[in-house]
C-alpha cells in the first residue's frame, strides 16, 4: 500500500449457523434457520475508521473489501493474482431443537393454573466460527456456541391481563445448556410473576430503601454504570466519568469488575472480535475509578490500555468498545436476609424491567418487574407499576450493605445499532435513600 500508513488493519471472517422455534399457545408458530457467512475488513488511520464488508469466507471476498476501504482511504496497492480460496471452509453442525420437548413443556405450565391465558415459548441456538487477521500479522481462530430460552405466561383476573417471564441465557451447545437448566423451573418462574402481578398492590411513593436482590441480574449496573466506562463514550464527552481515573466514584464497598474469561456465561469469549486475548478488568475497586473498557481504536487514540473488549455483532459491523460479564464481586459479609431484615421501609427488587439512562449525568428510570414492599425487616406484599428514578454515581455511593450471593443474568445488549450478548450480575445489595415511583404516597 501506498500513500498512507495504517495505525492498524484487520479482516474478520464469520460464519454462523442458527435455528429458533416460537411455540405460541402449543402450535409451532416460527420455525427459523439462518446461514451467516461473510467478511468485514477494516483500516484505523489519524483517529478514523474505514470499513467495508461483504459476503464470503474466501480470498475474493476479502480483496473486493480491501479494495473499496482502499478506494475510501485514499490508498493504492498492487493487484496480486491468485487462487480462491475459503479460508473458513467448516461445516457447522447445530442441533435443531426438539419441538416435542416444547409442546410438552406448555401443556405443564398451562397445568398450573386455570387463569393461565397465554403461553410463549422461544428457544434459539447458534454457532460460530470466526477468523481474525491482524496487520500486525496476528491470526486468531475462534468458535462461539450459544443458546437461549424465553418463557412469557399471561394470566387473567377479573378481565385483566398480566404477564411473567423467565429467560436464560448461555455461551453452550443446545444440549449442554438444557443439562444445565431446567426449563419447567423456568416455567414456573413465568407463571409466578404473571400470578404475583395479579395479587400485587399498587407500590407506595417516595424516598425510601431499596435492595436490590442478587435475583434481579445486575441491570441497573449495567445501564447506569457500565456503558459510562466503555471508552467511546468516555471520548465523545458523553460520560459522567470522563477524566475521574484514580478518584473516588463508588462507595469503599463497591468492587466493579468486567471480565470475559468466565467458562460458559452469555457474554463470554477468549478473544474479543479484533483478536485481543479476553481478560479481567476491575473497573472500580473498593470505589475508586481504575480503568475504562476499551477496543484498539480508542487505546491507540487516547493511549489506554487495550482491555479486549473489542465487539461486534457480525462482520457487518464495526467493533466497538462493549462490556461482556459485568458485576460488582460478591465479597460483602451479610446474607440476604440480614439486608433484608434491616430495612425499615422500603423496596425489593427481584427483577428488573426495562429503563432509560442519560450516560452523560448519570440519571436513570428503571421499571420493577418483581418487587415486594418490606415494612420493619419484613416483606409485606407483591408490588405493581413500581419506578426507580436517580443517579447512577450517586446511588454507588449510597450502597451501605452488599451481600454474599453473587447471581448472574444474561441478554442482549444494544449500542450504535448493535446487539451482543452480555451478562449482568450482583450480589444483594442495599441502597440506603433512592425514589422510588408508585401508585400512591
Amino acid at each position: 500500500m501506498s500513500e498512507k500508513n495504517l495505525d492498524h488493519g484487520d479482516v474478520f471472517l464469520q460464519k454462523t449457523d442458527s435455528h429458533t422455534v416460537r411455540l405460541d399457545n402449543g402450535k409451532v408458530e416460527e420455525v427459523k434457520s439462518n446461514h451467516t457467512h461473510g467478511t468485514g475488513v477494516r483500516f484505523f488511520l489519524n483517529g478514523n475508521t474505514v470499513y467495508a464488508s461483504s459476503n464470503g469466507t474466501d480470498l475474493n471476498a476479502i480483496r473486493a473489501c480491501l479494495k473499496n476501504c482502499e478506494e475510501k482511504a485514499g490508498m493504492t496497492s498492487k493487484d496480486i493474482n491468485f487462487k480462491n480460496k475459503d479460508l473458513i471452509p467448516d461445516r457447522l453442525h447445530v442441533k435443531v431443537p426438539n419441538i416435542e420437548i416444547l409442546v410438552d413443556l406448555e401443556k405443564k405450565i398451562r397445568r398450573a393454573s386455570p387463569s393461565i391465558k397465554q403461553v410463549l415459548i422461544n428457544i434459539s441456538t447458534s454457532k460460530s466460527v470466526i477468523k481474525i487477521i491482524s496487520s500486525e500479522g496476528k491470526i486468531v481462530n475462534k468458535k462461539r456456541d450459544s443458546s437461549k430460552v424465553y418463557i412469557h405466561v399471561v394470566v387473567e383476573k377479573d378481565g385483566i391481563l398480566y404477564t411473567g417471564m423467565e429467560s436464560h441465557a448461555m455461551a453452550l451447545d443446545l444440549d449442554a445448556f438444557l443439562n444445565k437448566n431446567d426449563l419447567e423451573k423456568m416455567g414456573e418462574k413465568a407463571i409466578k410473576r404473571a400470578l404475583l402481578q395479579s395479587e400485587a398492590k399498587p407500590c407506595p411513593a417516595g424516598v425510601m430503601q431499596v435492595v436490590l436482590s442478587g435475583k434481579s441480574g445486575g441491570t441497573m449496573i449495567h445501564e447506569a454504570v457500565g456503558h459510562g466506562l466503555e471508552a467511546d463514550i468516555i471520548n465523545k464527552d458523553f460520560s459522567v466519568y470522563k477524566d475521574k481515573i484514580g478518584q473516588k466514584v463508588a462507595s469503599e464497598q463497591i468492587t466493579l469488575v468486567d471480565d470475559p474469561t468466565l467458562p460458559d456465561l452469555y457474554g463470554s469469549y477468549c478473544f474479543d472480535d479484533e483478536g485481543t486475548e479476553a481478560s479481567r478488568t476491575i473497573l472500580i475497586e473498593n470505589g475508586i475509578l481504575k480503568n475504562y473498557l476499551t477496543d484498539i481504536a480508542s487505546a491507540l487514540q487516547y493511549d489506554l490500555p487495550k482491555t479486549g473488549n473489542g465487539r461486534r455483532a457480525s462482520f457487518r459491523h464495526i467493533p466497538i468498545p462493549r462490556m461482556s460479564n459485568t458485576f460488582i464481586l460478591g465479597n460483602g459479609t451479610y446474607e440476604s436476609e440480614e439486608i433484608i431484615n434491616s430495612v425499615q421501609k422500603g423496596l425489593l427488587v427481584m427483577k428488573m424491567g426495562g429503563g432509560e439512562v442519560h450516560p452523560t449525568t448519570g440519571d436513570f428510570v428503571f421499571h420493577v418487574s418483581e418487587g415486594y414492599y418490606i415494612e420493619k425487616g419484613q416483606i409485606q406484599y407483591p408490588v405493581k407499576n413500581a419506578i426507580m428514578t436517580g443517579n447512577g454515581p450517586e446511588v454507588l455511593n449510597k450502597i451501605t450493605k452488599i451481600g454474599k450471593d453473587l447471581m448472574f443474568d444474561a441478554g442482549v445488549c444494544g449500542k450504535s445499532g448493535q446487539g451482543v450478548p452480555v451478562t449482568d450480575g450482583q450480589p444483594t445489595v442495599l441502597i440506603d435513600e433512592i425514589i422510588v415511583g408508585g401508585s400512591h404516597a
